[in-house]
């Protein structure tokens, strides 16, 4: 499905921003902007080939003593001068990801993480000076960080360089496909996400697991901060709730069974079923790709994996099509065997390059004698170059978008629906999200009564003589006062909690909120401010 318009929601990256403009914030709070050029661009670890045909390795530049010293500069600098900067801006929720809908496979795979680095991802992206939190979801259809920053600008900024860093693709070539969103543009796309929207195919269930996997893995590592635990927590609620209350499920199709689908338009209609089907790779989508083979009417299939424990689970599940397991040593020789080769692994390296497929023999002559290899992996398990190979054809997951185009009215409908239910999310979670700014004001208000009631208490105390003041007339005294500050915070405390279930108590609640901080002056926003910039100082001392 194409992605929905998001003309003003999507950044355009047509040039940098003068640093006058970096300190200036939007009128409206889920305007999302432009990402500053980056001043220095340290040279990547990895390069890989745009065809995937070949890795080419850069040296490493700054090593890590003299990236440290800079980062703890920057945070000093930000620490003495910031503060009063930054008072503008509240801490933004942000996405910064390419997609299917923006951005073609062969840029896709060089920033692809498979789910064991992403912990380490989220380490990284939370040591750069302006983020909080962030999290990864990396897909054969996305790549997109969520994250938190204290600063909208000079954290995405942070976060594009850590990008082209990682991927080794310069900041200049990612703007032309990356996307950027700000607060609740950024909130309403994971749940669109999480529900299948945003798929290349209109209501899959497979993003879900995937979302669900990141709270996983984030939880497992403690690298999800609150924020963006409950904003993925949040997404998961609302893709469920879509899936059961509308029917953009009925009928849907996942990736694995569009790759299924277009092999049987690619075959010729008389000889689609006798075809030779080979699988490389049991896992999930693997799995998947059997089980529509079947549905389709396949009686055969031989299946390359590493080990056998997974394809004899699939057996198990799977009776109605017959599955041969095949070593991983076999695999070139199970291709000569084959019409059409399904790959789906998780390797980093092309499975299959040009010379590979050319020592192939031609497929039978019932299928036109060409050999198709239809790859759903991200990165690609077939080299580009084997679209050079006479006797083959070669798609990948972009190619699929041909299948997903059929029922496009039916899947505009559907979506519709689904969107009533995540405007309806979001209002939760924003109001969830609101609800939080009164929790500094709380804790400083109680600590400014604190203080006053323990320094009268010292003044009260000095002023009777130790005969007098026994411990038991002391701890009268300090219940005394404890109980005087108890009763006369007890109102403008309960005044300031607030679930965010109804906004207009939430609104009434943050008047309140700037009401006490304005009498008491308590400054919560910049005394926050500080903590967390103090919190970055020491992190990265340490």
């Amino acid at each position: 499905m194409a992605a929905p318009s998001r003309s003003g929601f999507t950044a355009s990256f047509a040039g940098a921003l003068p640093d006058s403009f970096l300190l200036l914030r939007s009128s409206a709070r889920r305007h999302p902007s432009v990402a500053a050029r980056p001043r220095n661009r340290r040279p990547p670890a990895v390069r890989r080939g745009s065809a995937r045909c070949e890795v080419v390795t850069d040296p490493r530049g700054k090593d890590a003593s003299a990236s440290r010293a800079s980062s703890l500069s920057a945070l000093e600098q930000f620490k003495a001068f910031g503060t009063d900067r930054y008072m503008k801006e509240r801490s933004s929720i942000a996405v910064i990801g390419l997609s299917v809908h923006t951005t073609p496979v062969e840029m896709r795979e060089k920033l692809a993480l498979p789910e064991g680095q992403w912990s380490r991802a989220v380490a990284e992206l939370c040591n750069l000076n302006h983020i909080e939190e962030a999290a990864v979801l990396s897909t054969c259809n996305r790549m997109e960080i969520y994250v938190v920053a204290l600063s909208w600008h000079r954290g995405i900024r942070e976060v594009t360089e850590w990008m082209s860093k990682t991927s080794g693709i310069p900041v200049s070539e990612l703007r032309d496909h990356i996307f950027m969103l700000r607060d609740s543009d950024a909130t309403r796309h994971l749940f669109e996400v999480a529900a299948g929207l945003d798929s290349l195919v209109l209501g899959e269930g497979q993003i879900l697991a995937q979302v669900k996997q990141v709270v996983k893995i984030g939880q497992a590592s403690g690298g999800l901060g609150k924020n963006i635990d409950r904003l993925f927590k949040d997404a998961i609620s609302a893709g469920k709730k879509v899936r059961t209350e509308t029917s953009i499920s009925s009928g849907a199709v996942s990736v694995s069974s569009a790759a299924v689908e277009l092999a049987f338009m690619k075959l010729p209609a008389s000889h689609a079923l006798s075809a030779r089907m080979l699988l490389i790779g049991a896992g999930k989508m693997g799995k998947l790709v059997i089980k529509h083979l079947a549905a389709k009417g396949c009686k055969r299939v031989v299946v390359i994996n590493r080990s056998s424990e997974k394809v004899n689970a699939i057996r198990e599940e799977l009776k109605d099509i017959e599955i041969i397991y095949k070593p991983l040593a076999e695999m070139f020789s199970s291709a000569a065997d084959a019409d059409v080769v399904f790959t789906s692994t998780a390797s980093e390296s092309p499975l299959f390059l040009k010379e590979h497929v050319e020592a192939l023999p031609p497929a039978s002559q019932d299928v036109g004698g060409l050999r198709l290899f239809i790859d759903i992996s991200v990165p690609r398990n077939v080299g580009s170059c084997v679209s050079e190979v006479k006797t083959a054809c070669l798609y990948n997951v972009d190619d699929l978008k041909e299948v997903v185009e059929a029922n496009k009215e039916d899947r505009m409908r559907k979506a519709m629906e689904a969107q009533v239910i995540i405007t309806q999310e979001l209002k939760n979670f924003e109001a969830w999200r609101d609800s939080l700014e009164t929790v500094p004001t709380i804790k400083k208000l109680r600590s400014y009564a604190e203080r006053i009631k323990s320094a009268e208490l010292e003044k009260c105390t000095q002023k009777i003589s130790e005969d007098v003041l026994t411990k038991k007339v002391r701890r009268a005294i300090e219940d005394l006062a404890s109980g005087i500050v108890n009763k006369l915070l007890h109102s403008p405390l309960q005044h300031l909690r607030c679930d965010g279930s109804d906004s207009r108590t939430l609104n009434e609640t943050l008047e309140n909120m700037h009401a006490l901080n304005r009498m008491f002056n308590l400054d919560t926003e910049k005394a926050l401010l500080e903590q967390k910039i103090k919190a970055k100082v020491e992190k990265a001392q340490s």
